[in-house]
């Protein structure tokens, strides 16, 4: 099991929805957090926010860094080196998304998307892990998603990210679990974070001008407490909600099923935006 008192966790991504809870559970749990974020003055916002009513735990170092390439990944690495304190639990967690037919979204959109929801937990993990390695102690957590598992039109750029996420840490788990690192990869539902407002653009784009429908989203607090769970558990794959559970049965058992549920859905949508 993977112990979270005393644990020096590093979470990326941390002014975010998820990032926001990981923080709050985490320190409750009495771990020691490392946060980063593109924007210090928010990230220190929030941050402040949460300590105020929570008192347990420890902020070793809010850092502002962007992730989206490798000089932000390798500067992070650098900087928390510089701490002299080693990492314990590394959560990717920084993600974006995209919403569109996959030739009407720019592609400097869903590039940068890449970077940061594939290329910034790959380059974060190569850094971390081998200092895990040798100490022959440590956990990678990659935050991916559902859609990694199952990729509904108008997402397949986020989905492409989210696949190669789980590929990546399968395969990562293979390579290191010898030397006592753990690994673990989340696929929640949307849930109720900023990332319901994400970009749309172009025909498919137009279905959803209003954002997700919230009453279809989960609840992040929820959604958190299972993803801890998981991780102190050791899992390797981790489905924290109802909606994910479900989805990723009817994926591996009933696909056909699943794939004429997801048409229904994109048909309600159609039809409620021509009303």
């Amino acid at each position: 099991m993977t112990q979270l008192y005393k644990a020096v966790v590093l979470i990326t991504g941390a002014s975010g929805g998820f990032g926001q809870e990981l923080t709050r559970q985490l320190l409750m749990a009495g771990s020691r957090l490392i946060l980063t974020d593109v924007d210090e003055a928010v990230l220190c916002k929030r941050v402040a926010a949460i300590q105020s009513v929570i008192s347990t735990g420890e902020i070793i170092s809010c850092l502002a860094v962007d992730l989206a390439t490798r000089e932000g990944c390798e500067t992070l690495y650098s900087q928390v080196k510089a701490l002299n304190i080693p990492i314990d639990i590394l959560i990717n967690n920084a993600g974006i998304a995209v919403f569109g037919r996959m030739d009407e979204v720019p592609m400097e959109k869903w590039e940068r998307l890449m970077q940061i929801n594939l290329l910034t937990p790959m380059r974060l993990s190569a850094l971390f892990t081998a200092d895990m390695i040798a100490r022959q102690k440590g956990h990678i957590v990659n935050i991916s998603s559902l859609a990694g598992w199952s990729a509904p039109a108008g997402l397949t750029h986020y989905a492409a990210s989210k696949f190669g996420l789980r590929g990546f840490s399968e395969g990562l788990f293979n390579e290191v679990k010898d030397y006592k690192v753990k690994v673990t990869a989340v696929y929640p539902f949307f849930s109720r974070t900023p990332i319901l407002q994400s970009e749309t653009f172009g025909t498919l784009g137009k279905l959803i001008e209003d954002g997700f429908p919230e009453r279809l989203a989960t609840d992040p607090v929820k959604v958190i407490r299972a993803t801890i769970q998981g991780i102190v558990h050791d899992k390797l794959h981790v489905f924290p909600d109802p909606t994910a559970k479900n989805v990723h049965l009817l994926k591996r058992y009933s696909p056909l099923l699943l794939d004429w549920i997801s048409d229904a859905f994109i048909r309600r949508l159609k039809v409620g935006q021509r009303k």
